[in-house]
Parts: structure tokens; C-alpha cells; sequence
């Protein structure tokens, strides 16, 4: 697996400062609310699992998954809810919690359909934003760990064909690695 990685942008020490930073933010912005954090699958659970420890007030927790890559490098653009929330959110204060926001396609959809079950409110929490890929401008994150390059990111969640989420830094994925896959699926 180690050797599939080109370049590691983020080590495990950066990604735990991060979530630090993000988990003190929004444990001040959400002080006297109702806070519900949503995470959604598969993507985000590690980060999940650690800004949750990181936010220090009461706190909620549900799961989403949902589906626009399948097994391909980029968003088919349709958004597939595969698991849906166990709850209903009205008069929580929401804060979907994401891996990476990327097209926008994804979390555009999620918003606006969250957004008719009447929560107080929703935010979004990004471990990383790809600002060059977004397709969706007016979709943004009120938390983000980092800003990364239009690069091909695995690790701490991330995946390429579900692997390489195990990994505990972020790193670029070599392009051999994903290229060879899509032109075999094209053989």
C-alpha cells in the first residue's frame, strides 16, 4: 500500500493538530445549541470518530451514506442516499461532517434535502476543500481542515475503490495506480 503513495501531504501528527482545531472551533460556535453531527459514509468515519473526541460539549451523532462516485475517479454527478438518517432533525443544530468537498454535487444535494426536514440549522465541516474542482459555487464549508491541491488524496479516510482509507496520513496516490485500474475497466 505504502509504495502506491507518490507523496504523503499531511502525516498523522498534522491530521490530529487539525481535527484539534476544527473540534475547539466548533465546540465554541456550538456552545448554547442543539448540536446533531452527521457523518457521512464511508468517507468520513475516521474523521468523525476523531473530531467527535475533540469537541468538548454535548453532542449528537447520526450516519448518512450515500453514493456519486461508484468505483470511478470522479462524481457521476448522481447522488444515491443508500442509508438515510435514524432520526428526525428538526430543531437540531446540523453540522455534516465530510472528508473532502470536491464538485459540490454531493453536499449541494444533502443540503437542500436536509434542509427540508426543518433542522435549526446546518453547517459544514470539511476535513479538506478542493476549491479547483467545485462545479457547484455556491457551496462552501464553514470548517475546513485544509485546502488541498486538484491531486488524487487517499488516507484517513479517503479512499481509492474503498482502499487506502486505513492509512493514518494523507497522501497523493501515484497516477499509475488509479490510471492502470480505469483502463482495464475500459478493456
Amino acid at each position: 500500500m505504502l509504495d502506491d503513495i507518490k507523496q504523503v501531504l499531511f502525516s498523522e501528527e498534522q491530521m490530529h493538530a487539525m481535527i484539534q482545531r476544527m473540534g475547539a472551533q466548533i465546540t465554541k460556535d456550538y456552545a448554547d445549541k442543539n448540536l446533531l453531527m452527521v457523518s457521512i459514509l464511508k468517507g468520513s468515519v475516521i474523521v468523525m470518530a476523531d473530531l467527535m473526541r475533540e469537541v468538548k460539549i454535548p453532542a449528537e451523532i447520526d450516519f448518512m451514506a450515500v453514493s456519486s462516485y461508484g468505483g470511478d475517479t470522479k462524481t457521476s454527478g448522481t447522488v444515491k442516499i443508500i442509508k438515510d438518517l435514524d432520526r428526525d432533525i428538526a430543531g437540531y443544530d446540523l453540522l455534516i461532517v465530510e472528508d473532502i468537498l470536491d464538485s459540490g454535487k454531493t453536499l449541494s444535494y444533502l443540503k437542500e434535502i436536509l434542509s427540508a426536514r426543518n433542522p435549526m440549522s446546518i453547517k459544514i465541516c470539511t476535513l479538506f476543500d478542493k476549491p479547483e474542482r467545485r462545479e457547484v459555487k455556491d457551496i462552501h464549508a464553514d470548517y475546513v481542515g485544509d485546502v488541498v491541491p486538484d491531486e488524487f488524496i487517499v488516507g484517513y479516510g479517503l479512499d481509492y475503490d474503498q482502499k487506502y482509507r486505513n492509512l493514518p496520513f494523507v497522501g497523493i496516490l501515484k497516477e499509475s495506480v488509479y490510471s492502470k485500474a480505469n483502463s482495464n475497466s475500459a478493456e
